[in-house]
């Protein structure tokens, strides 16, 4: 009798670990009965048959619970589980890398006890699950079944597309869903096999029917904001920029406004799933966040997507990563790289190569990003020894400069400014120059003459941005010591730019950060071809600068001449001071 009682308890066991959900007060032949639901086979060409609707229904309808089931294609049960009246709660499926052109290779058949249709929870699950069809069983008073009412995930249709020829959004939001006539399980003569193998086809042709050579990520901008909608605006079209310049095709953006950032995900659980499935309707490979995440919200997020995640950092950085030329360039960009994604080192498998993979993660530290945390370390203490050597090259390169008496000269800015086209325009140079973020990167030093044959030194730098990375800045801090020798600074503007005060404001946060507001410096504004008289004479009023364009060298004489006065009236600075502060602004 006591053998029998312990096989007893054994197997109910065993039963119990079979099946997931609400099993609280569920008696044992109960169990037993959603157990036997295992050894159920449906038709690998059937949605479900009329039997396996029976059964489920019944065993629902006596324990008043939903109940359901995943099936893989080849008709076998996979998962039991048991929810309340109201809905169940799918298991936490193993997060594999589903391939863009495929579902999950299961589909969810479960019971609903009022009748009622599939719900938003039912739609969201099979969106956010890429399962192959959700359907929802109708259970009678009587225990048996009803209506099969069942919907599956559509391919991205005709929507308006953007100038780059991919989906801008704009179309019908439920046409992601693809709903099926309800019917009775004896009457539906659906071939699940030819359905699910036509629909994933139309979603492989949708994928590349735009443009098949064309291999850029595609991506969803979120941002999420505390303060008021114009300022979060401003900051999404800077990140839609810093997309462009990383090579990026920008789908469609997302603000959202709340009373506080949520700790865990930035953004809450529901419209993170809102987003996921807006995510999954224009087929997009990645979702970049204006905000920078911490390691904890990444892994939650990646924990709720298999795509790329990555934040405003991460992009910067790999705008850096692909300028980088020189080998001083590279070093300082692998250093950042690491020193970036060395806390988030923490997942494995499929959630190791989103943080990766693509944008985020190339240049010339992509191949040593999926070492251990201990490689890394060793990796970064080498790096940073290779920078302080730089450092050392660069401070003898400034002492010898020092030594002939060669005032420095040094253009900052905001980024895409036109830096690099002024210092092109002032020393007949070839420094590349492009209309786009982050153009250049490795550093540039050239001669100027200025009028009564004095002559300077001149450097481009890299455009300053809001929200620098910190890493970059200790990474790059051999480069930016390089500012700490200028005698003047050039405030360069983009007098075109609709938020040139924020601009302006950033550039003079970051100097005197870096304690550099004591460097003389010049006022410029830029691109004054694209301002009509009255707006750029309402500038050089209102700021006292200097207006130029860098296409136009008749209107740098003035510039010039300005600061021919200046480095007249500039004291000499001692040959023995040395700067007190280790930061400076990124220079090129």
């Amino acid at each position: 009798m006591m053998l029998v009682r312990l096989t007893k308890a054994i197997w109910e066991e065993i039963a119990i670990s079979n099946i997931e959900g609400n099993l609280q007060g569920l008696k044992a032949n109960q169990i037993h009965r959603l157990e036997k639901l295992y050894q159920r086979r449906i038709p690998p060409r059937q949605i479900v048959t009329q039997e396996f609707a029976r059964q489920l229904s019944e065993a629902s309808h006596e324990i008043h619970r939903q109940v359901g089931v995943l099936v893989n294609r080849n008709g076998y049960v996979e998962h039991v589980i048991v929810g309340n009246a109201r809905g169940i709660v799918l298991p936490d499926l193993k997060r594999v890398r589903l391939g863009a052109d495929r579902f999950r290779g299961l589909r969810c058949l479960h019971t609903h006890l009022g009748g009622e249709k599939l719900t938003q929870d039912d739609l969201t699950d099979l969106a956010l699950l890429r399962l192959d069809l959700m359907a929802a069983i109708d259970v009678r008073s009587d225990g048996l079944p009803g209506l099969v009412r069942a919907a599956h995930l559509l391919p991205a249709d005709g929507r308006a597309t953007n100038a780059d020829g991919y989906d801008a959004g704009g179309g019908d939001p439920s046409a992601i869903w693809g709903f099926l006539d309800p019917q009775i399980p004896s009457q539906l003569d659906i071939d699940f096999i030819d359905l699910i193998e036509s629909l994933e086809e139309e979603l492989a042709r949708a994928r590349h029917i735009r443009s098949p050579r064309d291999h850029r990520d595609r991506a969803i901008l979120v941002g999420v904001t505390t303060s008021s909608a114009s300022l979060a605006q401003e900051s999404m079209e800077e990140l839609r920029e810093l997309a462009r310049s990383a090579g990026v095709v920008v789908l469609d953006s997302i603000v959202q406004r709340r009373a506080k950032l949520d700790p865990r995900s930035l953004i809450g659980k529901g419209k993170l799933d809102e987003l996921i499935i807006r995510s999954l309707q224009l087929g997009v490979d990645a979702i970049i966040f204006d905000q920078n995440l911490s390691p904890a919200q990444v892994r939650v997020i990646n924990e709720a997507t298999d795509l790329k995640i990555i934040d405003r950092t991460q992009l910067i950085l790999d705008i850096f990563a692909q300028r980088a030329q020189s080998r001083e360039g590279k070093i300082q960009v692998e250093l950042a790289q690491l020193k970036y994604l060395l806390p988030r080192l923490t997942g494995s498998g499929a959630e190791m190569s989103r943080l990766m993979g693509g944008i985020g993660g190339r240049g010339p530290g992509e191949t040593k990003l999926e070492v251990d945390r201990r490689r890394v370390r060793d990796r970064i203490h080498l790096l940073e020894k290779q920078t302080e050597q730089i450092r050392t090259s660069r401070r003898v390169q400034r002492t010898q400069r020092m030594r002939r008496d060669l005032p420095i000269i040094s253009i900052v800015g905001y980024t895409n400014a036109g830096k690099s086209t002024l210092l092109n325009a002032l020393t007949a140079s070839t420094v590349t120059a492009e209309d786009r973020m982050f153009a250049t990167l490795d550093p540039t030093s050239r001669r100027l003459r200025l009028p009564r044959d004095r002559e300077v030194i001149i450097n481009d730098t890299v455009g300053f941005i809001r929200d620098l990375p910190p890493d970059l800045i200790a990474a790059f801090r051999a480069t930016l010591e390089e500012m700490e020798s200028s005698d003047l600074l050039i405030h360069l503007v983009d007098a075109s730019s609709q938020q040139v005060e924020s601009h302006i404001a950033s550039v003079e946060k970051i100097l005197d950060e870096l304690k550099l507001s004591g460097i003389p410096r010049l006022l410029v504004f830029n691109k004054s071809d694209l301002l009509n008289e009255g707006e750029a004479s309402n500038l050089r009023q209102a700021f006292d600068a200097v207006m130029i364009s860098s296409l136009n060298s008749r209107t740098l004489i003035p510039m010039v001449d300005r600061i021919g006065e200046m480095m007249e009236s500039a004291t000499v600075r001692d040959d023995n001071h040395l700067p007190t502060s280790h930061q400076a602004v990124l220079t090129n």
